[in-house]
């Protein structure tokens, strides 16, 4: 399957100035696929190394981390030719090799002809207790689950991605294709973009199959908190991660530490928390206090709302019914719009936003607010075809801003200065923005 991915790293292999790449994103959304596609793609050779399935290989680190000694060792080792430029070298699970991870800075900066990339399952756990490591001297791109529209093409449905992609007027899309996205994004809501789960659904069209390898992801998950999380945080990430579908089930969204033990604190559950954010498993969403440039000098780190990595996961922790994939409307409305509001979050990290989100002292709460061009905008998440709107306009009363952003299944319009972005196009939000005059 394609991944938009592929272009950031073709860019990589063309800059003049080329870092090693460190290829970053939770275990199993398609690093490991992606890189060796990569590599027989546009190499003539490809070097793999995986430091987790064979610990050996770190042993060719210990003598030295000068680029010209570890590249004979794995010339030796691996035997075959490593050639400047046509041989790409992976550095797989790099996070089980300190070394190796130490070793691209001197690979940047006596050997940039080696195209080197490096990945790992939970390589942002890492990076964050690894003091001084060098971050300017590599590059970063972060893959995550398939996107809806990566999704489409992975069904082959690539007129239609490509209609999406180059939509250009703010204008409702025909009825028939409108209602054929819809049928789409619900699929998209129960499989998620976990390539397992979409290779299986595109395969035999099995929702009780995705649903079991959802399960075993997420049960691998859980193996990950046993074998890599500090001893003394291992059941707080267990009951921070299992209390997430009853935290986003709620009314109001707000992270509450009492919900995960009765009684609990921030004290007690923070590091757990960071632990799964730095794993790239939840995002952490803060409130802002007022909608001002730039958004996270207003923020209040001490409020804030999570999200899943993957809305089809969500759906599986939260024992969502398969048959709701059949249904017209119950996919919509579980659990309070909380799949379609990770779906929206997840879609809009994707489009590298950095979320916030805004209440007004329980009149009304905006589920995001998203900064763009040196603007700033009030995003709200209907999952159902309700066209009320109190809490966006209880926000644009306030701070009257040029658009109001509604995202909901109904069609693509703009009613006034309210943008209805339909909940299948949140990936082509930031154009649709840009096409509509804003500064």
């Amino acid at each position: 399957m394609k991944r938009k991915a592929m272009k950031a790293l073709l860019a990589w292999k063309n800059q003049h100035k080329r870092k090693p790449l460190l290829l970053m994103g939770a275990r199993q959304v398609g690093k490991t696929f992606l890189l060796k596609k990569f590599g027989a793609q546009e190499y003539i050779g490809t070097v793999y190394l995986n430091f987790e399935d064979n610990p050996r290989l770190c042993q060719l680190f210990d003598a030295s981390l000068d680029p010209k000694t570890i590249l004979k060792a794995l010339t030796i080792e691996m035997n075959t030719e490593i050639i400047a430029g046509k041989t790409l070298l992976i550095f797989d699970e790099i996070q089980e090799c300190p070394n190796a991870l130490n070793s691209l800075k001197y690979f940047c900066e006596n050997a940039p002809e080696q195209h080197i990339v490096a990945a790992g399952s939970l390589l942002g756990v890492k990076l964050a207790h690894i003091k001084g490591f060098p971050v300017g001297k590599v590059h970063f791109i972060t893959l995550y689950p398939l996107s809806f529209l990566e999704f489409l093409e992975a069904l082959k449905e690539i007129r239609l991605k490509d209609f999406l992609e180059e939509q250009r007027n703010i204008e409702p899309l025909p009825p028939n294709l409108h209602e054929k996205l819809l049928t789409h994004f619900k699929e998209y809501l129960f499989v998620g973009g976990m390539p397992e789960s979409v290779s299986e659904y595109i395969d035999n069209q099995s929702v009780s199959k995705v649903r079991e390898i959802q399960t075993a992801i997420l049960n691998a998950y859980s193996l990950d908190f046993a074998k890599h999380a500090p001893k003394e945080h291992i059941m707080k990430i267990n009951q921070v991660w299992g209390s997430i579908p009853s935290q986003l089930s709620k009314e109001n969204k707000k992270f509450i530490y009492s919900a995960v033990r009765e009684g609990g604190r921030a004290k007690e559950f923070e590091v757990a928390l960071q632990w799964l954010v730095e794993a790239g498993l939840i995002y952490k969403v803060p409130l802002i206090s007022t909608p001002k440039i730039p958004l996270s000098a207003y923020a209040d780190l001490n409020a804030f709302k999570i999200y899943l990595v993957d809305v089809g996961l969500l759906g599986a922790m939260s024992q969502l019914s398969a048959k709701t994939i059949l249904h017209e409307n119950e996919l919509f409305q579980e659990f309070r719009g909380a799949i379609a509001e990770n779906y929206v979050a997840q879609e809009l990290i994707h489009s590298q936003y950095a979320l916030f989100y805004w209440t007004s002292e329980g009149k009304a709460e905006l589920d995001f607010i998203i900064e763009q061009d040196d603007s700033i905008y009030p995003l709200e998440v209907k999952s159902g075809n309700s066209s009320k709107k109190k809490s966006l306009r209880v926000y644009g009363d306030i701070y009257n801003p040029q658009i109001l952003i509604r995202s909901s299944p109904m069609n693509l319009r703009k009613d006034g200065n309210i943008l209805n972005c339909p909940l299948y196009l949140i990936e082509k939000l930031r154009s649709l923005i840009a096409r509509d005059g804003q500064p």
